[in-house]
């Protein structure tokens, strides 16, 4: 059965990220909170975690689409190809924030991700994830936990979540009740934004 750990978001306890950061490294699945939904996530640099990831999800490692989670974009040329001044200007506006951005993968992607054309980016408002990921010092890949419940997308309680996934993870995060709205996902790859999905992210800014 996973670890379960309660975190507050005011002011997560660096003990306890440390904590994380280890069961990651040692390619541990974790379930975490987010600005939107609960993500399942691991270290993008561990193969096994990774491919753990997959097989929970039903695909093929190098079919997916997760979501590279970073704290700021200093790191960001390390995935993805050289962006324009003003696409950077448009991340810069929207993140830390509720959208997933498509943009042009690089060619220094690891491994797994190597064919990927295109990758997809969250820095996401939340200070449990963002400080998990700059312990850990690289992403954690990233997928959203869905529902079977036809009508909740996404499922809230995180001792719900326990109950659900204390079998195929390493560590369930407590970080309060989580929301039941994805990110706005929006395609940068050609330079100019495309809304493919509309989530909790604010489109006003575009």
């Amino acid at each position: 059965m996973a670890e379960y750990i309660r975190l507050y978001e005011e002011n997560p306890n660096p003990r306890e990220i440390d904590r994380v950061v280890a069961i990651l490294k040692k390619g541990g699945l974790i379930i975490y909170p987010t600005d939107t939904v609960y993500g399942l996530g691991c270290d993008i640099t561990n193969i096994k975690a990774l491919e753990r990831i997959a097989k929970i999800k039903g695909i093929k490692l190098d079919k997916a689409n997760f979501s590279f989670v970073c704290h700021d974009l200093s790191n960001l040329s390390d995935y993805v190809k050289q962006i324009d001044t003003t696409t950077f200007k448009i991340l810069k506006r929207a993140l830390p924030g509720a959208y997933t951005f498509i943009l042009p993968g690089a060619k220094t992607l690891p491994n797994p991700f190597k064919k990927k054309k295109t990758v997809g980016i969250r820095v996401p408002n939340n200070n449990i994830a963002i400080d998990i990921v700059k312990a850990l010092g690289n992403p954690i890949v990233s997928t959203s936990i869905h529902d079977e419940d036809e009508v909740l997308e996404y499922t809230t309680d995180p001792e719900l979540i326990l109950e659900k996934w204390g079998n195929l993870v390493d560590l369930v995060i407590d970080g309060g009740y989580g929301g039941n709205l994805g990110s706005t996902i929006i395609d940068l790859s050609d330079g100019e934004p495309v809304i493919l999905r509309e989530g909790k992210g604010d489109l006003e800014i575009f």
